[in-house]
Order: structure tokens, then sequence, then C-alpha cells
């Protein structure tokens, strides 16, 4: 028999047939237009939201730093020896008349020192230089006239003899008077060097030499490189060690030298890092693992030759070489043409005697010699500093 299924139409009316069961409650009843008015203020809702989080007030922009910290000028040792080197320096020489006696000078380091002073504080007149702040300086007097004027200079005070390589122009190097200023900006140490010359003038100095120089962008606490991208002035001593000075005096050695830099880049990454001693990443010597580990100038490899060369330049200055004797190394890059860069080195020390005796070790071994050349000497009396209430050169 076919079977025949019931109809839709008769299912529906068969099932509104039926009364409703009492134990399920009745579905509540939507109504349409209820529920677009509450769709509508949802959306109200979410729009005023957003207008409101649009119109709020930005976030507070974060405060500027500080501006750099005056450096004192007045002291018992000059700034420019017991401060961080900053980036930018200027070195300048002067030469007195013949004729001038320990007045002359004193009036002179009077007339420097005192715009000196008012630039370290930021209180120099001149509107080019708005928050001059930080500067530092050095005043040395040169050992002839040191020993013209017969000024109470340490005995140590002498020019230094001839040494092995050097290539110097004598109208780069020397002088009676030698001045330092530092900046954080080559405008600053620029504008300096104008109000130092106006200030000499009336005193009869004239300009015997200068030269500017800089230093790489560093962090803080970070040591600089050199343009031969090694790190330079690493191991340094501390500017307060009582073996550096002479009754709160010291001793500046200059010395200029050329780089050939483009000679040393071409030898490979090894070869330089044996040269000098140390990593080129790290600035480690070739015996450590970080930049301030003590050179072990004796550690051998197992066939017997030296960790760090008989050659490398780390080796040859070592203080373990002048029996524990050190300087105070600071050095600034110098640009002044393609064929004409390299490192403005000072060197503080209570006897120059100890320049001399670690130069001629260089110039006769070093791996480096062959890629520098010296072009300009100067050594000077950096004298004691200015007291407060006082000058530069009181104690003369």
């Amino acid at each position: 028999m076919k079977r025949v299924l019931p109809s839709v139409t008769a299912a529906v009316h068969t099932e509104r047939a039926n009364p409703p069961d009492a134990a399920v409650p009745a579905r509540p009843r939507i109504d349409r237009r209820a529920l677009l008015a509450a769709g509508a203020a949802l959306a109200a809702g979410a729009g005023a939201a957003t207008a409101t989080a649009l119109v709020r007030e930005p976030a507070a922009a974060p405060a500027a730093p500080p501006p750099p910290a005056a450096v004192p000028f007045h002291g018992a040792r000059q700034a420019g020896v017991t401060h961080r080197p900053l980036a930018a320096t200027r070195l300048l020489a002067l030469d007195l008349p013949a004729d001038a006696d320990r007045a002359a000078l004193r009036a002179l380091l009077a007339a420097v020192g005192e715009v000196l002073a008012r630039a370290a504080d930021g209180g120099l007149d001149d509107p080019r230089l708005p928050g001059t702040p930080p500067v530092t300086s050095l005043a040395a007097v040169g050992p002839a006239l040191a020993a013209r004027l017969r000024l109470p200079a340490p005995g140590t005070l002498a020019e230094l003899p001839a040494l092995p390589g050097d290539r110097l122009d004598p109208a780069r190097g020397g002088g009676d008077l030698l001045l330092q200023v530092g900046a954080e900006q080559p405008w600053t140490t620029g504008l300096l060097t104008e109000h130092l010359l106006a200030a000499a003038a009336p005193h009869g100095a004239a300009v015997r030499w200068h030269q500017s120089g800089f230093l790489p962008p560093t962090p803080d606490g970070r040591t600089p490189r050199n343009l031969f991208g090694f790190k330079d002035g690493t191991a340094n001593p501390d500017p307060a060690d009582p073996a550096l000075w002479h009754r709160d005096g010291t001793v500046l050695v200059y010395r200029r030298i050329r780089m050939d830099t483009a000679a040393f880049a071409a030898l490979p990454a090894d070869r330089r890092e044996l040269a000098t001693g140390r990593r080129a990443a790290t600035g480690a010597p070739l015996t450590g693992t970080a930049e301030h580990d003590d050179p072990d100038i004796y550690a051998k490899h197992p066939d017997g030759s030296y960790v760090i060369p008989a050659t490398a330049h780390v080796r040859l200055s070592s203080p373990r070489l002048d029996g524990g004797a050190r300087m105070l190394r600071r050095g600034w890059s110098y640009d002044d043409g393609p064929t004409d860069r390299g490192l403005l080195f000072c060197a503080f020390m209570p006897d120059p005697a100890l320049f001399t005796r670690v130069q001629t070790r260089l110039a006769q071994r070093d791996a480096l010699t062959p890629f520098l050349t010296h072009t300009a000497s100067a050594v000077g009396w950096v004298l004691p500093g200015a007291r407060e209430g006082g000058t530069l050169g009181d104690g003369l």
C-alpha cells in the first residue's frame, strides 16, 4: 500500500490546535520597533564614547632633559685636566713680547682668566653664546718663558728632545702660553677663542698657532674612538691621582699626530688588532674579554709567542715598562683635509721624561708607527687653579 505523508499545512494546523503546555512558559514577544530603538541608542552611545576619546587631552610630552651643569672655573686644579674631555676643543698658543716680565704675564693671565671664568658660569656677554656651559679650560706656561722669568715651575719642565721619526713643523708647536678650551660644540670653542684673543691683544700677546679637535658621539661613561676606529683612552689613571700633580700643577705634553687612516684600514682586521693589542669591537686586550681588563703583556701561546705581540702598541706603552709610572692621556681627533687627519694627543704627568721614554720605544718598535707621523709638539707647565676670588697666576 502506498504511504501518504501528511501535508505541512495540516501539521501546522494540528500544532496550532493543541493547547499550550502549562509547564513551558510562554515566549516573550519582541517588539521590532523597540529592538530598532535599542540598537540606535547603543550606536549613539558608542559614537559618543568615540568622540569623547578623540577630544581627550593628549598625554603630556616627556620632560626635557635638564641643561648640562656648569663646570666651576675656580678650584685648586684647573678643570681642563680634572674634568672629563668635552666633545669640542681648541688649543691656542701665544707668544709674549721679548721684554715681558712677571707683571706682564700676571696681567695677561688675569685678562684671559676673567674670560674663562665668565664663560664657565655662562656669564660671558655675548648673544651668540646663550647657555654656554659646560666649558672647561687650562693655561700652561712654556719652558722658555718659565726659564726666562725664573718662575717657580717644576724642575722637570723642559722641551722634549728630538725623537725618532719626528717631522715637526715649528710654526705649529711651542709657545710661551698654551691655552685650551673645551665645550660641547665647536661653535662655542671658536667664539671663546675670539674672546681670548681680544683679551690678550692689549698685553702684546701674539698668536703662534691654534688647532681645533673633536670627539665622535660617545655615550656617557664610554671611551671614545679615534680615526683608526679603536677606543682611545682606556686604562687612564684617575685625574685626582696625586702622582700626576706637583703642588696642584702638572706638565702638559702636546703632540699633533697625522694618521694614515686609509692604509691602516686596508689591513686585515686581525692585523689591525695585533698591531694595537686590543679588540676593535670591545676594546678588550688580546689577553682579556672586557675593555678594562688589565693587559697581560707576559702571557704566551703554547708555542712560546706572546699573546700580545712584542710590537703591539699596548705592550710598548705599558706602565710596567716604566716602573708603574703613568700619564693621564686625552685625545681628540682633528680633520684639516683629506690628507691631514689624525690625533691631538695631550698627556699630563709631573715629568715629561716619561713621555720621552714611552715615545722612543713606540717610534722604534710600534706596529702602528708606519701609519703615524708626529707633526707638532709643545710642552707647558699647567698652572695651579685659580682660588675663589682669585685668578690664574696668583702664585707667580
